[in-house]
C-alpha cells in the first residue's frame, strides 16, 4: 500500500501542484479587483451625510431627507431609504426594515471573501504538498542511484537540487498565500466600518422618527384627560 502511494507521488510529481497554485493566484487576484471595486465605489463622506440627514429630519422635511440619501452612492445609503420607506409606520417597522437591508447588504458586501480566505489559509499547505512530492521523489532517487555503482558519488548533488527545486513550491505557496491573507483583512476592515456606519445612520434615523410620531398620540390623550 505504503508503496503503491509512494509510487503515485513520484510518477504524479510535484509540477501540478505549481499549475493550482497559479490558478488560485489568478482567481485570488480576480477576486480582489471585484471587491475593491464593490467597496471603493460605494465610499462617501458618512460625516457629512449624518449631519445632512441630522439637519433634514430635524426639521420634518422626510421627501429632502428620502432625496439627499438617494444621491448618495455610499452602500449605507440602501439602508437608510430601507428605514425611510417605513418612516410613517414608525420605529419598529423602521427599524425592522433597515435590519433586513443591513443583512442584504453584508450578504452582497461579503461575496467571494470566503474564497480569499481560503486560499490565505491553505496555499501554503498545498506548496507544502508540493514539497513533500519533491522530497519522496528525490529519496526514492537517490534509493535507486545507489544500486548502481557508477552513480553512487553522485546521488548527493543530485538529491540536494531536486530537493530544492521541490522547495520552490512551498515559496510559491507563501506567495499566494500572504496577498490573500492580506487583501482578506483589509476588505474585512472596510466591512466592519460599513456596518458601524449602517449602525450610526440608523441611530439618526430613530432618533428622528420617534419624536415625529409623538404629537400624533398627544391629541387624543390631551382629549381623554379632558373628557
Amino acid at each position: 500500500m505504503i508503496e503503491e502511494l509512494k509510487n503515485l507521488l513520484v510518477r504524479s510529481g510535484a509540477s501540478w501542484v505549481l499549475w493550482l497554485l497559479f490558478g488560485l493566484s489568478v482567481a485570488s487576484i480576480a477576486v480582489m479587483l471585484d471587491r475593491a471595486r464593490v467597496f471603493w465605489a460605494g465610499r462617501e463622506d458618512i460625516t457629512r451625510l449624518v449631519a445632512d440627514l441630522h439637519e433634514l429630519l430635524g426639521k420634518g422635511d422626510v421627501a429632502a431627507a428620502r432625496a439627499r440619501v438617494t444621491k448618495s452612492r455610499s452602500a449605507e445609503a440602501v439602508v437608510v431609504l430601507a428605514g425611510l420607506s417605513q418612516w410613517e409606520r414608525g420605529a419598529t417597522a423602521a427599524e425592522e426594515a433597515m435590519a433586513a437591508a443591513t443583512g442584504l447588504l453584508r450578504s452582497r458586501l461579503e461575496r467571494r471573501l470566503l474564497f480569499l480566505g481560503t486560499v490565505g489559509n491553505n496555499a501554503p499547505f498545498i506548496g507544502l504538498l508540493g514539497t513533500v512530492i519533491g522530497v519522496v521523489g528525490a529519496f526514492d532517487a537517490l534509493g535507486q542511484s545507489s544500486l548502481l555503482a557508477s552513480s553512487t558519488q553522485l546521488a548527493p548533488e543530485r538529491v540536494m537540487s531536486t530537493i530544492a527545486e521541490a522547495l520552490v513550491a512551498t515559496a510559491v505557496g507563501l506567495v499566494v498565500a500572504i496577498p490573500a491573507v492580506a487583501v482578506f483583512n483589509y476588505f474585512q476592515g472596510l466591512l466592519a466600518q460599513t456596518l458601524t456606519n449602517v449602525e450610526t445612520l440608523g441611530h439618526v434615523l430613530l432618533t428622528h422618527i420617534g419624536p415625529a410620531a409623538a404629537p400624533a398620540t398627544k391629541p387624543s390623550e390631551s382629549q381623554s384627560l379632558n373628557g
